[in-house]
């Protein structure tokens, strides 16, 4: 699993070859959507712009879909299998950016307007139901043994993802939130569906019930480790990169996972965070900048930078344990280096 095992692709070519086997598949599936949802996720996809015509904007990694196909070659299967789950997943996935941009007021995502931006709030929301129904009919649709199973898995993930997201919404209006229950939603908001993604994979692939779960588990930690980061990025990362603005989770007062762990931290810095996320004024650019160095004071940057590298090495622990063919498992070994480090 050292990722340099002869065959074993790097992680932008394993990302390359997965969104070329998923975007067929994928764009014929939102193809069958009304006319009227069908354009908005289009946009949001990045195929069309705003006024419906073709477009070439980029449409994010797709590791979510890329853990599905390695998960399957993983247990012993094969990846061409496992597409109608990938895709599953990918439309999921989607179903739930459409949402948070809408809950978050995030103006940009992928370096575009948003898609409630161009289209409005409600179509949004709608567009997004729809992604979530077609991720269901696609599997219902594919004839794998499985299906009935897949299924179950995939609609357990969605409703941690919305659980997870329904409790970083309250956090908002609360003025305290423990680190724990903060680690508790991060889990479910995204290590769930990246678990699922991977537990969906291995069932496809036809892996017995110990390989699933250790696949799932593997996911589990590498998603809640892709919080960190993303949490991360949300306060120190660079725009051109993120597609988001500097400091964008500060401006809304976010309690993300580098916020609550310096809010509670009991040092000088989080007394003086919580007193300025209190506050009833609009950030400005000067507020935003001090509240990133009160977190950093505060030791939540590194604490968070040490728990995604714990996370990493725990998912890598759940991987081998699974047993998995050699060539997929250091593929997902790079993929998993990847997430954890894309703030590096």
């Amino acid at each position: 699993m050292s990722g340099v095992m002869t065959g074993a692709r790097p992680a932008p070519e394993v990302l390359a070859w997965s969104r070329d086997l998923v975007r067929p598949a994928l764009r014929a599936a939102v193809e069958t959507l009304p006319g009227s949802v069908r354009e908005i996720a289009g946009y949001h996809f990045g195929w069309l712009d705003e006024q419906g015509r073709p477009a070439a904007a980029g449409g994010g990694k797709a590791i979510r879909p890329a853990l599905v196909l390695l998960a399957a070659e993983a247990a012993g299967g094969r990846a061409a299998d496992a597409v109608p789950g990938a895709v599953a997943v990918e439309l999921v996935h989607n179903f739930s950016l459409l949402h948070d941009d809408v809950m978050d007021g995030d103006a940009t995502r992928r370096h575009r307007p948003t898609a409630w931006r161009v289209f409005g709030v409600s179509h949004a929301i709608l567009a997004g139901d729809a992604l979530l129904t077609l991720a269901f009919e696609v599997l219902a649709d594919s004839g794998h043994p499985g299906m009935r199973d897949a299924a179950r898995g995939l609609a357990g993930a969605v409703l941690d993802l919305v659980e997870g997201q329904g409790a970083d919404t309250s956090f908002e209006t609360r003025e305290e939130v423990g680190l724990e229950e903060c680690v508790r939603m991060a889990e479910r908001k995204t290590g769930a569906l990246l678990g699922g993604a991977c537990a969906l994979g291995a069932l496809l692939g036809g892996g017995d019930a110990g390989r699933v779960e250790r696949l799932r588990a593997f996911g589990d930690r590498l998603g809640l480790a892709f919080q960190f980061v993303d949490d991360l990025l949300g306060i120190w990362g660079d725009p051109t990169v993120t597609g988001k603005p500097t400091h964008s989770d500060l401006r809304n007062r976010k309690k993300s996972l580098p916020v609550v762990a310096a809010l509670s931290s009991g040092t000088p810095a989080g007394h003086d965070l919580a007193a300025l996320y209190r506050g009833e004024h609009e950030l400005d650019a000067a507020d935003l900048t001090r509240a990133a160095t009160l977190i950093e004071a505060a030791g939540a940057r590194s604490w968070s930078r040490t728990r995604v590298d714990e996370l990493f090495h725990e998912a890598l622990t759940h991987l081998s344990s699974a047993d998995p063919a050699s060539r997929p498992a250091a593929e997902l070994h790079a993929l998993a280096h990847l997430i954890a480090h894309r703030d590096h």
